[in-house]
C-alpha cells in the first residue's frame, strides 16, 4: 500500500472540497526547447501532447482524425487542400484561434531561421484564408505527406500573439491551445503544466496539473513508480519488465513503435565530417557487418524489440525486402576495413545519451566491433547537449534514434535529403533527393514504394545511418490510472485519463 503525505495546502483544499490532483510523469530525459518549430526531442513531443493541440491527430490504428481542423478535402489534382477549423477555441493567452492563426503558424514554420519544420512543410506554396474558419493550402505539387505532417509538430498551433512577441525565445514560456498551459520549468528537474479551464474539450481532462520529471536512470524511475512518487513511467526498460509485471500496484501496457534506433555518422556536417569515417562508406559498412542485431535484442532488450537495418521495421509495408537484416559477418567487416586501408583496425568516437539503455547498448556494440578491429570510444552526454552537438556537426558518430511518423516520409526524407531539416549527417546524393522528393508527390502506394526502394539502393551502400533495432513503447502505470491508451507514436494523451488514489 502507498502512504500519501498531505501538505498544508492539500489539507486546505480537502477542507474546501476541492482536492487538486497533480499527475506526475517520469521522462527518460529532459526536453529541449519547448518551441514546436525549433524542438526535436521525443520527450518534448510527450510534453506537447498536453500543451499544444495540432490541426489533426491519429488513432491507435494510425488513422488521421480531426483535432483543431474539423474537415479537409484534397483537390482532385492534388494541388490544394481545403480545410475547416474548429470554432470556439482560444490560446492560453486569450488570443482567438481561427484560420488566420493557422496561416500565421505555417508562415512561421516556413520562415523562422531556426525552424526545423521547413522541409516538412516545403510543399505548401501559400495559404489562402477564405473565411474566419476556412482556409486553403496551395501546394507546389501533389504531396501525400501533408496531413501526416500536420499530425505532429508541424501542425501544432502556437499563439500568433505570443510567437510575434517572443520570437526565438517563445520556447521559454510557450503559449499554445492544448488542455494544459505552461506553468514553470526547472532544467533537468521538472516541467509543470496547469489545467486550462477554457480548453475546448475541458470535460475530458481530469487533472489540475501535470508535472514531467526527467529521470534518466531506469531503475530510479521504476523505484519512483513503486513508491508512488510518480504515476506514469514512459519507456520502461525491458530488463525491468518482469519486476513491473510482478508488482500488483503497477500496470504495464505497450505499443509497437513507428521508429528506429541506430548510429548516425557525420559524413559532411562541418570539419568533423572530413574523417575516414565520413569519407569512406566501406568503413561504415564494416561497422554494420560487425554487429549482431539479434544478439543485441536478446542481451540488451530481453527479446522485446525487433532487429532492424532500415528506417522501417521488417513488418512494415515500406520495408525493402531486397535488403533483409544482415547476419553478423566479422570476416567481411575485416575485409572492408583492409580494403579501406585499415587492416590493423581504426578508432571511432561515438557520442551516446547518458541514460541507462543507450549506454548498455553501446557497451555491447563496443565489444562486438572490437572483434573486427573497430575500437569505439564512448562519450556520454546529456541528451539535449548531444542533440545540440549533433546539429552543429560537433561529433564523429552518434547513437540516436527516431520515434517514428505515420507516413514513411517522416522516417527518412528530412534525415538524408540535401539540407533536410534533421540531416545532421550532412549526407547529400542527387539520386536519393530525386527518389524521396518523387515519393512525396505520388498518392499511389506502389509508386511511392518504388521510390523508397530506389533510395534504399543508394543508402544501403553509403550508410550515413546504420540502423540497429525497432523498439516497443512500454509504459508502466500506477494501478490507479484508468482510461490510458498506448499509441504507436509513444505519446501520452490525457483525454479521458483519470487517477484513483
Amino acid at each position: 500500500m502507498k502512504h500519501l503525505t498531505l501538505t498544508t495546502a492539500a489539507l486546505v483544499l480537502m477542507a474546501t472540497g476541492a482536492m487538486a490532483q497533480d499527475l506526475r510523469i517520469a521522462l527518460q530525459s529532459d526536453a529541449d526547447i519547448l518551441d514546436p518549430d525549433q524542438s526535436r526531442t521525443f520527450v518534448g513531443r510527450i510534453v506537447y501532447a498536453s500543451l499544444c493541440d495540432k490541426l489533426v491527430d491519429i488513432t491507435p490504428d494510425l488513422e488521421i482524425i480531426p483535432q483543431l481542423a474539423t474537415e479537409w478535402t484534397v483537390a482532385e489534382d492534388g494541388m490544394s487542400i481545403d480545410m475547416t477549423v474548429r470554432e470556439g477555441v482560444v490560446f492560453h493567452d486569450g488570443t482567438a484561434f481561427n484560420a488566420q492563426a493557422v496561416a500565421d503558424n505555417i508562415e512561421r514554420s516556413q520562415t523562422l531561421e531556426e525552424s526545423r519544420r521547413k522541409s516538412e512543410l516545403s510543399s505548401i506554396a501559400s495559404v489562402d484564408v477564405t473565411g474566419d474558419y476556412t482556409l486553403t493550402l496551395n501546394l507546389t505539387g501533389p504531396d501525400a505527406t501533408v496531413m501526416a505532417q500536420l499530425a505532429d509538430r508541424a501542425g501544432m498551433m502556437m499563439s500568433p500573439t505570443a510567437a510575434a512577441e517572443k520570437g526565438i525565445d517563445f520556447g521559454l514560456e510557450p503559449v499554445c491551445s492544448g488542455p494544459f498551459s505552461f506553468g514553470e520549468r526547472v532544467a533537468q528537474d521538472r516541467i509543470v503544466l496547469n489545467k486550462f479551464d477554457d480548453y475546448w474539450n475541458a470535460d475530458a481532462i481530469n487533472f489540475d496539473s501535470v508535472t514531467f520529471l526527467p529521470i534518466p536512470d531506469t531503475t530510479v524511475r521504476l523505484a519512483n513508480l513503486q513508491s508512488g512518487d510518480i504515476h506514469i513511467l514512459e519507456r520502461l526498460a525491458p530488463t525491468d519488465l518482469a519486476q513491473a509485471n510482478a508488482d500488483e500496484g503497477i500496470n504495464v501496457v505497450s505499443a509497437v513503435s513507428l521508429g528506429y534506433q541506430g548510429i548516425t555518422f557525420n559524413v559532411g556536417n562541418g570539419e568533423r565530417g572530413d574523417t575516414p569515417w565520413g569519407n569512406d562508406a566501406r568503413l561504415r559498412q564494416a561497422f554494420s557487418y560487425a554487429i549482431d542485431r539479434e544478439a543485441i535484442n536478446q542481451v540488451v532488450f530481453e527479446g522485446a524489440y525487433a532487429p532492424g537495418n532500415q528506417p522501417f521495421p521488417p513488418t512494415s509495408p515500406w520495408y525493402d525486402a531486397d535488403y533483409p537484416v544482415e547476419a553478423r559477418d566479422i570476416e567481411k567487416s575485416k575485409a572492408l576495413l583492409a580494403e579501406a586501408g585499415y587492416p590493423d583496425g581504426i578508432d571511432l568516437v561515438v557520442q551516446v545519451p547518458n541514460t541507462t539503455i543507450p549506454l548498455q547498448l553501446m557497451q555491447v556494440v563496443q565489444a562486438m566491433t572490437a572483434e573486427a578491429g573497430i575500437n569505439i570510444e564512448i562519450v556520454s552526454k546529456e541528451f539535449a547537449t548531444l542533440l545540440s552537438d549533433q546539429s552543429a556537426g560537433d561529433y564523429q558518430a552518434s547513437q540516436i534514434g527516431w520515434s517514428g511518423r505515420v507516413d514513411p516520409d517522416g522516417n527518412i526524407h528530412q534525415f538524408v535529403t540535401t539540407d533536410g531539416g534533421i540531416n545532421d549527417s550532412g549526407f547529400s546524393d542527387p539520386a536519393v533527393d530525386e527518389a524521396l522528393n518523387a515519393a512525396r508527390s505520388q498518392a499511389d502506394t506502389a509508386s511511392r514504394k518504388e521510390q523508397y526502394d530506389a533510395a534504399r539502393d543508394v543508402l544501403i551502400v553509403e550508410s550515413p545511418l546504420v540502423y540497429l533495432y525497432h523498439q516497443s513503447w512500454i509504459t508502466a502505470l500506477d494501478a490507479g490510472i484508468e482510461g490510458f491508451t498506448p499509441y504507436p507514436d509513444g505519446m501520452i494523451r490525457l483525454e479521458g485519463v483519470s487517477l484513483s488514489e
